[in-house]
């Protein structure tokens, strides 16, 4: 089992806390990760069939060839993650903010928005990916994002949806405001103002204690690791790693090789 006693106390010491959550984090929710081809195709099978990878699917070229193949998969998504209630961890992490008095924000490579969900204030986080509850235009032939509020009917034998938004402006094929593999049409400028607003934060907080929650952050798409080995740098900064594969992070910071629910759970015993 996990040594939780050194996490423990570095939160109680603690005046900031930074989230990093990679897809790991969803993964006591009931979501898949993604990980491998087969772990791919064991969350979506029928692709298993088309010899697709998530890296085949995740690709902005579907929405411009056949829109309703492209949001089969992205609208079963968005259905899936409207559907997912967050797991407890996340209201571990907002009791610790109120309890010890802590600045916090969420980084995350998820597009899910189950930290909004969870009750995490919109202005405190960063998805440095984007998000699937937002569209932009498969163009693009405007900057604009808007809020995903449509409805999605699934074919799940062969992953086409019965149902393509439309652009508002040009009423061409509208995609989901994310950052997928290959991509040359996503626009960044939502992400951009997060990370301003991140920027902000940390200059702001300059010498203070801070701790660096990691949450299910693997080395598959390592956006993540790197984002809290940055900030691990900081002076007076420690990261907390917690990922059941790969846990491993140089002294003074801390890896715990359990997933994201145990991690907290086990962090909070020894808070209570």
């Amino acid at each position: 089992m996990p040594d939780f006693t050194a996490a423990a106390e570095a939160l109680r010491s603690a005046e900031v806390l930074i989230v990093t959550a990679g897809a790991g984090m969803g993964v006591d929710s009931g979501l898949p990760d993604f990980r491998g081809d087969q772990g791919f195709w064991k969350a979506y099978p029928p692709y298993e069939k088309l010899r697709l990878s998530f890296v085949d699917a995740a690709n902005p070229e579907h929405f411009e060839r056949d829109p309703a193949f492209g949001w089969g998969f992205y609208g079963h998504r968005t259905n899936l993650y409207r559907d997912t209630v967050p797991h407890r961890g996340f209201a571990l992490l907002r009791s610790w903010i109120e309890r010890y008095k802590l600045d916090a924000f969420v980084v995350t490579s998820n597009v899910d928005g189950q930290f909004q969900k969870a009750g995490f204030s919109e202005d405190a986080i960063l998805e440095v990916h984007g998000s699937i509850h937002h569209l932009q235009c498969i163009e693009p032939c405007s900057r604009n994002i808007w809020d995903n509020r449509e409805t999605f009917r699934i074919d799940t034998a062969t992953m086409r949806s019965k149902d393509v938004p439309r652009c508002p402006g040009c009423r061409g094929v509208a995609r989901p405001n994310i950052l997928m593999f290959g991509d040359y049409s996503w626009i960044s400028d939502r992400t951009e103002r997060q990370q301003d607003a991140f920027r902000e934060f940390i200059a702001e907080r300059e010498g203070r204690r801070i701790v660096v929650v990691e949450l299910g952050a693997g080395l598959a798409v390592p956006t993540i690791r790197a984002m809290s080995e940055r900030l691990g740098a900081l002076p007076q900064a420690r990261v907390v790693r917690i990922n059941p594969r790969e846990p491993q992070i140089h002294a003074p910071h801390l890896g715990l090789s359990c997933g994201a629910l145990e991690g907290l759970e086990g962090i909070e015993r020894l808070l209570g």
